[in-house]
């Protein structure tokens, strides 16, 4: 089986760190794998190993001339299947592309945030199968009209293995200027408006009154950075929140933290969230999108109402006082990310959907000779 796949993400984190993960599964399994991105990104240098990569300009949702470019992909390595990963275009112009070439096409779906039901109507007719990489952005779609004959769920995944080796906390903590008996709270999420920073931020000066040692670190980047360093220091923060920008040794940073604080107001599922868990560190987290698969109250952290800062900070009290909870929560992490996130599970699960696609073309095949 050959397989085409395209990622508009310039960055490997989220959605396309997940694309990483199922090249190398696919790869493994004997699967051809062609990859179309960005040229020179993260995402193709790291892929190289798995997938033929085609580097090509990507504009964004508007970028017709991104039809021919995949064209011309499509013409060069002849796939049986398109698998769409991102939106940023990709969603409709590499639909477009495929179905050109009279080609199935698969697109995952990574966020919860509903679309206007003529939109989902029109878009989505250009998709054979859409996989929702959580229950919560399934019902988001259902409950959009998306034909149920169409939908499928394959969760995202982690590789536990950078995470789950032993750490030298001490070195760790020096990295991040924090004291050796210092509390730590990491936000690992891209630096935008839906994942709820500023929830916490309203949440900290009674957080940080209580918890003299207590340390905050926004890990990641994105558009609000300025706007949340103003915060900061209008809030006369700076000395114990800091913004850490985006972390490529976030395996080894994990292991400093006591705390993960995931305050989103929208989440596909969280990818960070699991990382977190891989590493042992427990959560406080939304209850909204996917989040709920991803973090199991009592199981591996704490859910709380979304935009609420009082009942965040309560929650994030409650751990921070607690430090046999918060390794028993870690513990309980390991083992939900083992057992139902694992890589394999997650290339299984998108590998189905494509025999479950082609099945009828190898079958029309086979009748006709």
């Amino acid at each position: 089986m050959r397989v085409l796949h395209v990622e508009g993400g310039a960055e490997l984190y989220g959605g396309a760190q997940q694309v990483l993960y199922l090249l190398e599964g696919l790869a493994q399994g004997g699967i051809e794998n062609h990859l179309a991105c960005r040229p020179g990104c993260d995402l193709a240098v790291q892929a190289a190993s798995f997938a033929t990569v085609h580097g090509i300009p990507m504009y964004g949702d508007l970028d017709l001339g991104m039809i021919r470019r995949l064209q011309r992909i499509i013409d060069a390595c002849q796939p049986d299947i398109v698998h769409l990963h991102s939106r940023i275009g990709a969603d409709v112009m590499g639909a477009l592309a495929a179905r050109s070439r009279a080609l199935p096409v698969v697109h995952t779906r990574r966020v919860d945030n509903p679309e206007p039901r003529w939109l989902m109507a029109w878009k989505y007719r250009l998709h054979d199968r859409v996989v929702a990489i959580s229950q919560g952005i399934a019902r988001v779609l259902h409950d959009g009209g998306l034909p149920a004959s169409k939908l499928r769920v394959v969760r995202s995944a982690v590789d536990a293995r950078p995470y789950a080796g032993e750490r030298d906390p001490a070195r760790c903590r020096e990295s991040l200027g924090l004291a050796p008996d210092g509390l730590a709270i990491g936000v690992i999420a891209q630096l935008i408006p839906r994942k709820g920073h500023r929830i916490l931020l309203q949440a900290l000066p009674e957080l940080l009154s209580a918890h003299p040692r207590l340390r905050v670190y926004f890990f990641g980047k994105g558009p609000l950075a300025g706007d949340l360093q103003e915060e900061i220091d209008a809030r006369d923060l700076a000395a114990r929140v800091r913004l850490a920008g985006f972390r490529a040794d976030l395996a080894s940073l994990l292991s400093c933290l006591d705390l993960v604080v995931h305050p989103a107001l929208l989440e596909g599922l969280g990818v960070s969230l699991l990382q977190a868990s891989a590493a042992g560190v427990p959560i406080v987290a939304s209850a909204v999108g996917g989040i709920p698969e991803a973090v199991r109250d009592g199981v591996n952290g704490r859910l709380v109402p979304a935009g609420d800062p009082m009942a965040l900070g309560a929650a994030v009290d409650a751990l921070l006082r607690d430090a046999p909870l918060r390794r028993q929560l870690g513990a309980g992490g390991r083992v939900l990310v083992r057992q139902e996130f694992s890589v394999a599970t997650m290339t299984r699960g998108n590998l189905e959907v494509y025999r479950d696609l082609l099945a009828p073309r190898a079958s029309s095949s086979n009748s006709a000779r």
